[in-house]
């Protein structure tokens, strides 16, 4: 039997290579497409769904292309009794202003999607910043309002992105229930992502202009309702304070 005996040394340069390599990337928590990158442990969670005693969850839409489907998704939803949430792009607001209006006047939440859709891991700390800032900007001449919510682009966070989003007075929301309908996925497909795992508090994931989610919509929010949920605001869903995120980000109230 060989006995193989390494230097303190190596031991150290093995060890550094395997913190590296689990420290490139994570791909995060079987929630979506979302995408943790960490250069330290990741100690930073986002909100991705909430402890809550009763039945009432979130919808949202990520808002960063076409605007073609926006008075049929303000129909459907009004029409459940359903509040969403829109995280919207910066450059959506300046295309689609009228859009943007049309959503808030119809009782829905206009949320930060950043500026420009960038990949905000390969950003500075200001420009982190700056993408916020200018979007949340652009939100609150339209809705005269600042939410002070922010879904990162494609959902990639860190370490750094959450904690200059939070010092830039961001609390930072993913989801736990990604119905990936820009996959062009059919509205049955997208019913049986969402209907069946959603749960008290959960955060669900669609997005405006996509292929087959205002079908979809019409048969998961009445299935939803029938089960005895109700459809919230991210803002009426979440804690401002006193609470705790565990690893699987769900906040809980302390």
């Amino acid at each position: 039997m060989r006995i193989f005996v390494l230097s303190k040394n190596s031991i150290i340069m093995y060890a550094a290579v395997l913190l590296a390599l689990l420290g490139i990337f994570y791909i995060g928590r079987n929630y979506g497409e979302a995408v943790f990158t960490s250069g330290n442990g990741g100690s930073e969670i986002p909100i991705y769904s909430v402890e809550v005693p009763d039945k009432k969850i979130a919808i949202t839409f990520d808002a960063a292309w076409g605007n073609e489907d926006t008075d049929e998704l303000i129909k459907i939803l009004g029409q459940n009794s359903a509040k969403a949430s829109f995280f919207i792009v910066g450059g959506w607001v300046d295309r689609f202003p009228d859009s943007v209006k049309k959503f808030k006047d119809a009782g829905h939440e206009i949320l930060n999607h950043s500026d420009t859709h960038s990949h905000m891991a390969n950003l500075s700390e200001n420009q982190i910043k700056t993408e916020l800032n200018e979007c949340e900007n652009k939100i609150s001449k339209i809705t005269g309002t600042q939410k002070k919510l922010f879904r990162p682009p494609y959902g990639e966070y860190n370490d750094k992105i959450i904690k200059t989003a939070r010092d830039t007075g961001f609390t930072t929301i993913q989801w736990d229930i990604d119905s990936l309908d820009w996959k062009d996925l059919s509205a049955e497909e997208i019913e049986g992502r969402v209907v069946g795992k959603v749960k008290n508090g959960s955060i669900v994931l669609f997005h405006n202009g996509a292929k087959n989610t205002p079908e979809a919509l019409k048969i998961i929010l009445p299935k939803l309702a029938e089960q005895g949920y109700k459809f919230v605001s991210v803002s009426e869903l979440i804690y401002k304070d006193n609470y705790k995120i565990d690893v699987k980000g769900r906040q809980i109230q302390n």
